[in-house]
C-alpha cells in the first residue's frame, strides 16, 4: 500500500486515469492513499453531518466521499463536500469544495490528514473542518492564510458564503444536537426564526379563530332571538322539533329562515 508523499520525496507514478470510480484510493502527488472502511465511532457521526449541512437555509450542495481532482496527480475525497465543486465531463469533481469536512477518529493518519488539508486549501477550499472524535470532542477550523482555530462543544461554526446557519460543534457528531440543528434549519427555510415562532403563530391563529367563532356565534344567537320574536309577532308557536332545528342553525340558515317568515308568515315546510 502506497503512502502519502513526504516532503522531499519523489512523486508517485499514479495519475487520475489509474483510479476508477468507486475505488477506495485517493491520490496525493502521484501516491495512492488507501481509504479504509469506517468503524462505528467514525460512521455514526459521519452519518449525521450531511443532515445538518444539507438542511442549511442556504441550500448548499452536499456530497459524501466525492472525489475532487485537484491536479492530474492529486485526487482527494473529503468525508463531506459542501458547496459548488463543479461537475465537468469526467468522473471526478473539477475543483475543491468550498467547505470540506473530515472526521478524524482512532487510527487516523495524521501526516496524510495535514497534507490533505493543505491540498484542499491550495485547490480552492475556503474552509476545512476537522471533527475530532478521538480525545476531547472539538472541531479544528482551517482557512487559507490563517492560523488553525479550535472550536469546542457549545461554540458555533461559521462558513460565510457557503452556509447561512451557524451549527454548534456538537451538531456534527451528536445525533440529538444534529436533530435540533436540522429542525432549526428547516424552520428557517420556511421563514421561522425557530420553534417558538411556530408556537406563537399557532397561538395567534387560534386566538383569531376563537374571536371569529365567537363573533359568528354571537350573531347567530342574535338571529335566533330575532326569529323567535318574529314568530311571536306573527302568532306562530314553533314546535319542539322546530326549536331543536333552530338551535343548530348557522348564520346563513337563520337569515334565510327570517326572510322566509317575513315573506310567507309561516314556518317553512
Amino acid at each position: 500500500m502506497s503512502q502519502a508523499r513526504w516532503p522531499g520525496s519523489p512523486e508517485g507514478p499514479f495519475r487520475l486515469e489509474h483510479v476508477p470510480e468507486g475505488s477506495r484510493y485517493e491520490l496525493s502527488e502521484g501516491h495512492a492513499i488507501y481509504c479504509a472502511p469506517a468503524g462505528p465511532k467514525h460512521a455514526e457521526p459521519h452519518g449525521v453531518g450531511p443532515a445538518v449541512v444539507g438542511s442549511d437555509p442556504a441550500r448548499p450542495r452536499v456530497g459524501v466521499d466525492v472525489g475532487h481532482a485537484l491536479s492530474d496527480k492529486i485526487l482527494r475525497a473529503p468525508d463531506l463536500s459542501v458547496g459548488d465543486w463543479g461537475d465537468g465531463e469526467g468522473t471526478w469533481a473539477t475543483k475543491a469544495p468550498p467547505l470540506a469536512i473530515e472526521y478524524a477518529a482512532q487510527g487516523q493518519d495524521e501526516a496524510d490528514l495535514q497534507l490533505k488539508i493543505k491540498q484542499l486549501l491550495a485547490g480552492g477550499s475556503r474552509f476545512v473542518w476537522v471533527v475530532r472524535l478521538q480525545g476531547p470532542r472539538r472541531v479544528e477550523v482551517y482557512e487559507p492564510g490563517r492560523p488553525m482555530q479550535t472550536k469546542l462543544p457549545g461554540e458555533r461554526l461559521e462558513a460565510p458564503g457557503v452556509l447561512k446557519g451557524r451549527p454548534l460543534v456538537e451538531a456534527l457528531y451528536d445525533p440529538e444536537a444534529a436533530s435540533e440543528q436540522t429542525l432549526q434549519n428547516l424552520l428557517e427555510r420556511k421563514g421561522y426564526a425557530g420553534l417558538d415562532a411556530v408556537r406563537e403563530e399557532g397561538e395567534a391563529r387560534g386566538e383569531a379563530r376563537g374571536r371569529e367563532e365567537g363573533l359568528r356565534e354571537g350573531k347567530a344567537e342574535g338571529l335566533r332571538a330575532g326569529v323567535l320574536d318574529l314568530c311571536e309577532a306573527l302568532g306562530l308557536e314553533p314546535s319542539p322539533a322546530q326549536h331543536a332545528a333552530l338551535a343548530v342553525m348557522g348564520v346563513g340558515e337563520l337569515e334565510a329562515l327570517r326572510k322566509a317568515l317575513k315573506q310567507t308568515k309561516r314556518w317553512p315546510g
